[in-house]
């Protein structure tokens, strides 16, 4: 069983998740691009998988009909990303500590992708999700 550490930049969301997917899904929505800064890259877990070991600076905001984004509210660290009533959640895998061991999975939205850059690693490009 695979069980990572992770937190925001300052620490006031800490976590620790067992079992996340391996692999790493690039997200470039432009819903994803402005919360993040650039595009998301993230892993998914069971969300009975992950615990937090510190939430004093864990806020959620609604970004949709359809899901909510965790972020710390204190250094402003994008973290989390959840469906409604889905079991899953997409953890920012910038916030989990190195090394992962993860690898490239796929990249989604990329209709939407910001035009300033290229994507060159190889792995599968979806034009949705």
């Amino acid at each position: 069983m695979t069980t990572l550490k992770g937190q925001c930049e300052c620490g006031a969301v800490a976590l620790e998740v067992k079992n996340p997917r391996q692999e790493v899904t690039f997200c470039h929505c432009g819903q994803c691009r402005r919360t993040s800064g650039h595009f998301w890259a993230a892993t998914n877990a069971q969300l009975t998988d992950l615990t937090f070991t510190r939430d004093s600076g864990l806020k959620w905001f609604a970004s949709s009909d359809f899901a909510k984004r965790g972020f710390c509210k204190d250094c402003g660290s994008s973290l989390f990303y959840r469906m409604n009533g889905e079991e899953g959640i997409g953890i920012a895998i910038s916030a989990l500590n190195q090394p992962t061991g993860f690898k490239p999975s796929k990249h989604i939205f990329v209709a939407d992708k910001g035009d300033y850059y290229d994507i060159a690693d190889g792995v599968p490009q979806l034009d949705k999700f």
